[in-house]
């Protein structure tokens, strides 16, 4: 007989318990988040009876929503209000096309920052932007089977501010209405993540020289032994390490197994061990940065929590740090997180190169130079290291090439 089948898990589709009543009632913003506010101004700016939406405000706030279904342009629920009988309730959108998904997803897979912000439940300004994620006024149309013709009547307005308490919660839900789900966006940012690293993965060395076994092993004077094997052009790749009940976990003994390849071939090259000096939080951002991949599939999401962890720093604290090292090694992690004062000279040159080059005013603090969204970092090794960070928000995130030159290093954050 033949096991029935699982439930299919079906992506585009959630449905989330009723939440419970507001605590605090309905005084000040509904949303916690700027996106959750973001969507209640988006109803609030288009309705035309404020009475109503108050009434929807406290509804939501006592808890009337039941649990709310979303699917690719839809957000329904069960709203209780003066009759015994429930009224159903709708808030209908307008999903994105396929060639804004694109553009949407080339945005996030393009800034590793989008990333971590999203897995830590966070919505970027600027990602939210590119593809018009979030309505704007008369872009919710609300639907209800009450006898109230308001446009939205309390019932709807109940469920958009209850919908906001979700995306606070969950972002996805956002990409959801929109018209992906969750694990669907994750899942082609994966891919795309893993086609950039496999176009910079070098070729594969060449096969060592073998000996047959019948001639290894034939009675002979054995010769004076031969003069060692050259080294070979880079470490040789790990095995590979299924899954098994009570077995280490693959992705670390993958891990273990490379890192000591590539340490051993460094050994036998130079004689010089290069993790001898580093402090634990900057091998652990060495070892992170190592892997392209890492924070998008759910075994380099360990990887990053993990270590994270394990040095009481957060996922996206090792996310940011992983990007300066990609960006200048050890010399761009203490760029990231090392302020001081340069002597006369290079630093105190760069503001004239800047404006002579027509760049806007930057505003300097110690080896800083600062504008509300661009910023350019003086090294000790005498380089500039770009950053980036959504306007007044002061989360800085490294960018582009580092430079001797800071009208060169800024023409490289800038893409030009």
């Amino acid at each position: 007989m033949t096991a029935p089948r699982a439930p299919r898990h079906d992506d585009r589709r959630r449905t989330f318990p009723a939440l419970p009543p507001r605590p605090g009632g309905g005084n000040g913003a509904f949303a916690t988040t700027w996106w959750g506010n973001a969507w209640v101004e988006s109803m609030e700016d288009s309705a035309l009876d404020p009475a109503r939406l108050q009434r929807g405000r406290a509804y939501a706030s006592r808890g009337l929503v039941d649990a709310i279904t979303v699917t690719p342009g839809r957000v329904m629920a069960y709203v209780h209000g003066s009759r015994a009988r429930p009224y159903r309730t709708e808030i209908r959108l307008r999903t994105i096309g396929d060639t804004e998904w694109e553009e949407l997803l080339d945005a996030a897979a393009d800034r590793p920052d989008h990333i971590a912000a999203l897995l830590d439940k966070d919505m970027p300004h600027a990602l939210a932007e590119s593809a018009d994620l979030l309505p704007t006024a008369g872009d919710l149309t609300p639907d209800c089977s009450c006898p109230d013709d308001g446009y939205p009547c309390k019932h709807a307005a109940a469920l958009c501010y209850q919908t906001a308490r979700l995306l606070d919660e969950d972002p996805f839900v956002l990409f959801l209405m929109r018209g992906r789900g969750e694990h669907e966006v994750l899942a082609d940012l994966t891919r795309r993540n893993a086609t950039r690293s496999a176009a910079e993965r070098t070729t594969a060395a060449p096969p060592m020289p073998t000996v047959e076994a019948h001639t290894a092993l034939a009675p002979r004077t054995l010769p004076s032994l031969p003069p060692p094997f050259p080294a070979p052009s880079q470490p040789g790749r790990p095995p590979a390490y299924p899954e098994a009940p009570g077995a280490p976990d693959p992705l670390a003994l993958d891990l273990l197994a490379t890192e000591a390849a590539a340490r051993a071939y460094t050994f036998l090259t130079t004689g010089l061990d290069p993790v001898a000096a580093l402090t634990p939080w900057q091998d652990a951002v060495r070892l992170a940065a190592a892997h392209p991949g890492s924070g998008l599939t759910a075994s380099t999401r360990a990887l990053y929590r993990d270590l994270a962890a394990a040095l009481h720093r957060t996922p996206t604290d090792l996310a940011r740090a992983v990007a300066a090292w990609r960006q200048g090694g050890l010399s761009g992690l203490t760029v990231l997180e090392d302020a001081w004062d340069p002597p006369a000279g290079p630093f105190d040159r760069a503001r004239p190169a800047l404006a002579a080059a027509d760049f806007p005013y930057f505003r300097p603090w110690r080896n800083r130079l600062a504008t509300p969204s661009l910023q350019l970092r003086f090294g000790r090794d005498g380089l500039w290291y770009g950053y980036e960070s959504d306007r007044d928000r002061e989360d800085w995130w490294p960018r582009g090439t580092p430079d001797t030159d800071p009208v060169g290093a800024l023409t490289a954050l800038l893409g030009r």
